[in-house]
């Protein structure tokens, strides 16, 4: 019997950034042709996880992968997901959902990483790294294990690649900030720094960033610039490719060892043990797109929707 992959996204509020993750999507399916490949969001867009795992199901699928199109284990690949696949699995009879790991820190990233901070040295006139600065940017999250892979990618990007000094930035969460890392740079004898932020697509916190970097290099006498996001990148695919063969074989494992919410974590004690659940359910689905809704063509609800233009 054929089996489903299920690529879970979070969601974007803005349609460059949909487009961007159905362009992964479409990419994918060509390449899991033994599959049946469908994907859906944890918030904002449409199709919810629930209408792809129903299609599948209406197709004779009852093993599905669930991919994680998420780049660290914050609490979305930690509690989110897994709360949705738990929840849609007890929905359905003899159906199976096996989770795969978020992406994390592998050599296909790294190369990509490479890639990009390549092309936009290409960019401008050669100088050497040395008197280069690099700032890796993170989603930022309420988890340390999860900030701290920006750390490691950081080091083994700035140390591979010989930049003078490397640091890390959020986009939101953690500390510091873009602009508060910028800050601290433009202390530091460098006369370039290089952002890569670390983002499949482009949507609100990309921009956000990119924003930061601008109109702080407009105010410096130093000169700040960053990559583009990583995109559907063949690298990316490959990644991909290791996670769904980890899930195929059962050693998909996150890391049990560093999570606060199953081991005691200096300054986030209080939060072991804490009941894996969703914390999305407000804003679930609420970009409508009701072409991609099972069976909502003409629900009263879609009637609606269309009269107010929504």
């Amino acid at each position: 019997m054929k089996k489903g992959i299920l690529l879970c996204g979070h969601g974007s509020r803005r349609e460059s950034g949909t487009a961007a993750f159905q362009q992964l999507v479409s990419l994918l399916k060509k390449r899991y042709t033994d599959y049946e490949v469908d994907y859906g969001f944890l918030e904002f867009n449409h199709p919810l996880y629930e209408a792809a795992v129903a299609r599948m199901y209406e197709k004779g699928i009852r093993e599905i992968y669930a991919l994680p199109v998420i780049l660290f284990a914050g609490s979305h690949a930690k509690n989110d997901i897994p709360f949705e696949m738990n929840t849609i699995q007890r929905n359905y009879e003899g159906l199976t959902i096996k989770m795969g790991t978020h992406l994390g820190v592998n050599t296909h990233l790294l190369e990509l990483s490479k890639k990009r901070i390549l092309e936009e040295e290409a960019k401008h006139p050669f100088l050497d790294r040395k008197k280069t600065c690099l700032v890796v940017v993170g989603r930022g999250t309420t988890d340390p294990d999860a900030n701290s892979d920006v750390h490691k990618l950081a080091c083994m990007l700035g140390e591979g690649m010989g930049f003078g000094f490397t640091t890390v930035a959020y986009s939101g969460t953690a500390y510091p900030s873009v602009t508060e890392s910028l800050q601290l740079v433009d202390q530091l004898p460098f006369d370039r720094t290089i952002a890569i932020p670390f983002f499949f697509f482009t949507g609100v916190l990309l921009e956000r960033i990119y924003g930061q970097i601008e109109a702080f290099n407009a105010t410096s006498t130093k000169e700040y610039v960053y990559t583009d996001a990583f995109g559907s990148d063949e690298f990316v695919l490959k990644a991909f490719d290791e996670r769904l063969e980890e899930a195929i074989n059962g050693t998909a494992n996150m890391n049990c060892q560093l999570c606060k919410y199953r081991k005691q974590i200096v300054g986030f004690e209080a939060e072991q043990g804490q009941e894996q659940v969703g914390h999305h359910l407000n804003v679930k689905g609420i970009l409508f797109q009701e072409n991609n809704k099972v069976d909502a063509s003409n629900s009263f609800l879609s009637k609606i929707k269309k009269v107010l233009g929504i």
